[in-house]
């Protein structure tokens, strides 16, 4: 209000919507830690996506539309109001530029995963990249260029907005059950045919339960006639190499009588009479 800089009260609504936004990220991130219970079976890490989809749609209905709003008005219909203060302006961008990027590079020290700290480091390359685009309007700004005022709130509108629709896609495909790629479902199955007794592998499934956890079916073949508990052993050892060497901590294998054997039968040429 007392540079009447409209960007510079976009990064205000920018930043007044980050604390909503850290909330709902910190508070999913809590509950995703909790344990499976009777009425969650595969734990509560999706949690941790529900957060980040709110904290998504924050970004687009609390800050980038009203931007938007304000800043095509004024490129319409330019407000008559000088700015002022422009140095001060410039001062408080730059504190701020200095500000977000300490908890961005703890971010990238840390090296933390998960929907909701990807989510929040997303939000702070997007603080950056909003304060920048600021400050240079603002000095185009100084230059006498007062159009580059709401060219520069229509960028950081578009920012957060872009980063919005990626955050969208990502987690809701993960809430609907989303699965892993086709090299995931590879890896698994190359790991569960290292195990002795193991013949063959089918039939595999997998589902994001989290932000990075799936959970993973499959059917391994052993052979015809193999005693109940030797078949358990190696279904138990399949599940436990899979699970170290993966994201799934929930596993399901599923046992089936070998078909290797008649299907090699099927294959053999009829023999000479």
């Amino acid at each position: 209000m007392l540079s009447g800089v409209l960007v510079l009260l976009a990064e205000a609504l920018h930043t007044l919507t980050d604390v909503f936004v850290s909330g709902f990220l910190l508070a999913a991130a809590v509950i995703s830690h909790r344990e499976a219970d009777r009425g969650h079976m595969f734990g509560h890490g999706r949690a941790q996506n529900v957060g980040a989809l709110i904290a998504a749609t924050l970004f687009v209905t609390f800050t980038a539309f009203q931007l938007y709003q304000e800043g095509v008005g004024q490129l319409i219909s330019p407000s008559p109001e000088s700015h002022r203060n422009l140095p001060l302006v410039a001062a408080v961008l730059g504190v701020s530029m200095v500000l977000a990027a300490v908890p961005l590079l703890n971010f990238l020290r840390q090296g933390r995963s998960g929907a909701a700290a990807r989510a929040q480091m997303l939000e702070l390359v997007n603080d950056e990249l909003a304060l920048v685009a600021a400050l240079v309007g603002t000095f185009f700004i100084a230059m006498g260029q007062p159009i580059a005022d709401p060219i520069a709130t229509i960028i950081v509108a578009t920012i957060i907005t872009v980063n919005a629709g990626g955050l969208l896609a990502e987690n809701a495909r993960v809430l609907i059950g989303g699965s892993p790629g086709p090299e995931f479902f590879d890896k698994v199955a190359a790991i569960a045919r290292t195990v002795p007794g193991v013949l063959d592998v089918h039939t595999m499934r997998a589902e994001y339960v989290g932000p990075d956890d799936v959970h993973t079916t499959m059917h391994i073949e052993v052979a015809k006639g193999m005693p109940i508990e030797q078949a358990d052993r190696i279904a138990e050892e399949v599940r436990r190499a899979v699970c170290g060497a993966t994201n799934s901590n929930f596993c399901d294998i599923h046992v089936d009588p070998s078909t290797i054997e008649s299907r090699l039968l099927e294959e053999e040429p009829p023999g000479r009479g």
